[in-house]
């Protein structure tokens, strides 16, 4: 036995005092004092006390002399050693986003990673004093919380910190890890915590916290929008046992379904499903298994449309605006807001400014978005290129496609016929930028794209649609397709991911910075200095990513969902094994005996007052 406090033994002094005022003590005697007849009389009635015995001095001396004993081991804290009683311990912890799975466990719903927590919190407490604790946690990334630690409530803290994941995960790195402890040490007790059930096992003790419960799931939605025509389809899967399913799609946040089925799901089996509406512009679509389940992460799918009023709103200044609105309103599912120049006061928060025949001389161009020039008969500042004035024409002219084959023609021309486009009025005008030509009349472009001097996408049509066959032609629709593509570069390609994937968000032009706040409120910004930078999606849920575009904000969803791997209630895996052969590894544990010496002194000032109250107040 040692003390990890020996000075507390100092305390022992404390007996010999005890003693030598018990010694010392005064002692007293009793005498007889005369007294009235009356009281002599009186005393027949009266019960006369018991004179104390030397007897309980001397038990209340011994108890006093324990408890000061007590008290002084207790400081000193002892503790002995048990031989071959401790063992170190091995801990894998699954992260996986199974985990989030509902678990029932004493009569108490909680999540399998609680359940986990719980069964690695019984398995530290319970080991003997001297024991040493590896964490390893199997998560986003797989590492060691802690290594060979002795202090159980140090474990205990780093585990309650863990949380699990969203996405699945791969068990070999912490299984190669464990293996590492093996190999140092055979006798390791090495125990992986999960929510699978392995058909074979070796050298691990598995503890597996999944049951049996009713899940649901969504998979494979495939999200189609022609015309009006909105169309989501995909696979529902009722785990465990056949189940009816019930679904419903919801548009733009609405608590109001478009459009609800009832599926009659065979266990384990993907069944198909089909919801659809009529749907001219939207900005987001939500399909939701209504029922209640053991994990409802994997029952909502939500598309987010990337057309939409968030990013890819546009502004038509016109008095004429048929031909432009027509091909916008067809191409993009966005909001469109039509005003007359004179009612135009310098708005902003759009995607693209179509200016269209206004009065150049008061105009300034927006910084916050694409901008188009149709029929503008003079200079702009900043725009890129000069007018030298309108041209009349007596008869219709021919204009010419272009010939370039540079990359950027190839793309604004990709789809186009080579129509035969006339005119009888243009504006001609020449550049000082890098633009590229699509359309020109004897050298002078038409139509032609790029950038102005402010850093944002331009298109010039230097001639007024009415003047011109253009809008009655295929070539009208692709080249307008071409030019609304080039004017709105994709932000991002995809809006749905699966949980672990990565999404890649394109940095536009005057982009000043990214701000992604991911489901949980955690806030990351992307780097701005380059064509692109990712996003790790590794929440399930709805990911914000505000942009700021020459001083004007914009922001666009992106959607995360469960990974279909993690669904399946019941997890069945082939074997899990460490190599070699196991061995009595324990070593000498510790048994700290401070709380039976706390109850001890309390027994004994418990019988120490008996013996008060028996001196004291026993009457005879």
């Amino acid at each position: 036995m040692s003390f990890l406090y020996p000075l507390g033994l100092l305390g022992l002094i404390g007996i010999p005092i005890l003693v030598l005022v018990y010694v010392i003590k005064s002692k007293y005697t009793e005498q007889t004092v005369a007294s009235t007849y009356l009281w002599t009389l009186s005393e027949r009635f009266l019960k006369r006390k018991r004179r104390a015995s030397p007897l309980a001095g001397i038990i209340s001396l011994i108890l006093q002399i324990l408890a000061v004993t007590v008290i002084s081991l207790a400081i000193a804290r002892p503790i002995i050693t048990v031989p071959n009683s401790a063992n170190e311990y091995c801990i894998i912890l699954d992260g996986s986003g199974s985990m989030r799975t509902e678990a029932s466990a004493d009569d108490e719903t909680l999540l399998r990673f609680n359940a986990a927590k719980e069964s690695v919190r019984e398995t530290v407490n319970s080991a003997i004093d001297g024991s040493v604790f590896t964490l390893v946690y199997a998560g986003d990334s797989t590492g060691v919380i802690c290594e060979k630690e002795e202090d159980k409530e140090k474990v205990l803290l780093l585990m309650d910190e863990l949380k699990p994941v969203y996405n699945d995960v791969d068990l070999t790195d912490a299984i190669g890890i464990a293996q590492g402890y093996f190999n140092e040490n055979p006798g390791v007790q090495t125990l992986l915590v999960t929510d699978a059930d392995y058909k074979s096992i070796e050298n691990i003790n598995v503890v597996n916290v999944s049951s049996a419960d009713t899940n649901y799931a969504l998979r494979d939605v495939t999200v189609s929008h022609l015309g009006k025509d909105l169309v989501i389809s995909g696979l529902a899967t009722s785990f465990e046992q056949d189940g009816v399913i019930h679904l419903s799609l919801y548009l733009d946040g609405s608590e109001e379904a478009v459009h609800s089925i009832e599926l009659e799901a065979k266990a384990n089996e993907g069944t198909p499903f089909t919801l659809s509406t009529s749907a001219d512009a939207y900005a987001s679509a939500r399909v939701l298994i209504t029922d209640e389940d053991a994990q409802p992460l994997d029952n909502e799918f939500i598309h987010y449309n990337v057309s939409s009023e968030n990013s890819y709103s546009t502004l038509l200044i016109s008095d004429r605006p048929m031909f432009l609105e027509s091909v916008l309103r067809s191409q993009l599912d966005a909001r469109i807001d039509v005003v007359k120049p004179e009612d135009y006061r310098g708005q902003t928060g759009y995607g693209l400014y179509v200016f269209d025949t206004v009065d150049p001389s008061n105009l300034t161009l927006p910084r916050d978005g694409a901008i188009w020039m149709v029929n503008v008969d003079g200079s702009v500042e900043g725009a890129g290129y000069t007018v030298q004035g309108a041209v009349t024409l007596g008869k219709g002219e021919l204009m010419s496609h272009a010939t370039s084959s540079s990359s950027s023609t190839q793309i604004l021309t990709e789809g186009m016929h080579g129509d035969e486009i006339y005119m009888t009025r243009y504006i001609k005008s020449s550049f000082y930028r890098n633009f590229t030509t699509l359309l020109s009349y004897k050298g002078n472009p038409l139509v032609f794209a790029g950038t102005n001097e402010f850093g944002n996408r331009q298109v010039v049509m230097a001639f007024d649609l009415h003047d011109t066959n253009l809008p009655m032609l295929y070539d009208y629709t692709a080249m307008m397709r071409n030019l609304i593509r080039f004017s709105f570069p994709n932000m991002v390609d995809e809006t749905a991911y699966i949980c672990g994937e990565t999404a890649t968000i394109n940095v536009i032009t005057n982009c000043e910075s990214i701000r992604v706040t991911s489901p949980t409120g955690e806030i990351s910004y992307l780097k701005t200095d380059g064509a692109s930078d990712t996003i790790p999606m590794n929440e399930v849920g709805t990911y914000t990513v505000n942009m700021t575009v020459a001083g004007s904000a914009r922001e666009f969803y992106l959607w995360s969902g469960m990974n279909p791997n993690e669904s399946d209630p019941v997890i069945e895996r082939d074997v899990i094994a460490l190599r070699g052969t196991a061995t009595d590894g324990g070593f000498d544990g510790r048994f700290d005996p401070l709380l039976i010496l706390f109850i001890a002194l309390a027994v004994i000032f418990l019988a120490d007052w008996m013996v008060y109250c028996y001196e004291k107040y026993q009457l005879r």
